[in-house]
């Protein structure tokens, strides 16, 4: 699946967050979207994510080349983390199953993607603790696990390692990586971080004044396309 975006706007009692955004997401590897707090990553990627709506320009999924339907078939092949996972305060497993039971998924194939999630991102062993007793660390795993378990074609994952310690930020950083070489699914992630984004992305772009821009400032050229 890809992803076009053209020409997005978005402000906010008065101020523009957004203005002309465009760039395309052709469903390889993982995106890594950098720029200062504040410069409107976070809200680009609702909107790319279907859950915040732009108030000009166009958001269009692709099967090769045939267009998508915004709806909840739509949805449920994409989704986002936040900087900041919630939790529902049960267990571990339970968290994990959520997305796969609203789903109408079967117990025992339920039973089997959730072992499998939390397996992928180290926490086989939290599978029946809860959810709450967590660190924030584990908390942001949960939430990837979470996310991996409904498998979705399009990852969006927003500042990943924004509040995390430095042993969950290489946990989190090896998922990452583990999924870019192994084709689960596109990702695409914002970041503050240059240097996390040349460790994780293999496409870099930059976010400026609400725009999208392929160099930073004062900055060598950077591997990717801006449309």
């Amino acid at each position: 699946m890809k992803l076009n975006v053209a020409h997005i706007k978005k402000a906010y009692n008065g101020k523009t967050i957004l203005r002309d955004c465009s760039v395309s997401f052709d469903g390889h590897g993982t995106y890594a979207l950098m720029g200062p707090n504040g410069c409107g990553k976070s809200t680009f990627l609702r909107i790319c994510a279907l859950l915040e709506q732009q108030e000009g320009g166009d958001i269009t999924f692709l099967d090769d080349t045939t267009p998508l339907q915004q709806d909840l078939a739509l949805k449920r092949r994409i989704t986002l983390v936040l900087a900041r996972t919630g939790v529902f305060n049960t267990t571990v497993y339970k968290n994990v199953a959520y997305g796969l039971s609203i789903r109408g998924i079967q117990h025992h194939e339920i039973d089997n993607k959730v072992k499998t999630a939390l397996a992928f991102v180290g926490m086989e062993h939290k599978i029946h603790q809860r959810a709450l007793t967590l660190s924030s660390g584990e908390t942001q795993r949960l939430g990837i696990a979470r996310a991996l378990a409904i498998e979705p074609e399009i990852l969006f994952l927003d500042e990943p390692t924004a509040s995390v310690d430095q042993e969950n930020t290489e946990i989190i950083e090896s998922i990452i990586r583990t999924m870019k070489s192994g084709g689960r699914a596109t990702v695409i992630m914002t970041t503050h971080d240059r240097d996390q984004a040349e460790r994780l992305a293999n496409v870099h772009l930059f976010m400026k004044n609400g725009m999208i821009i392929q160099t930073p400032e004062n900055s060598s050229p950077l591997e990717g396309e801006v449309g």
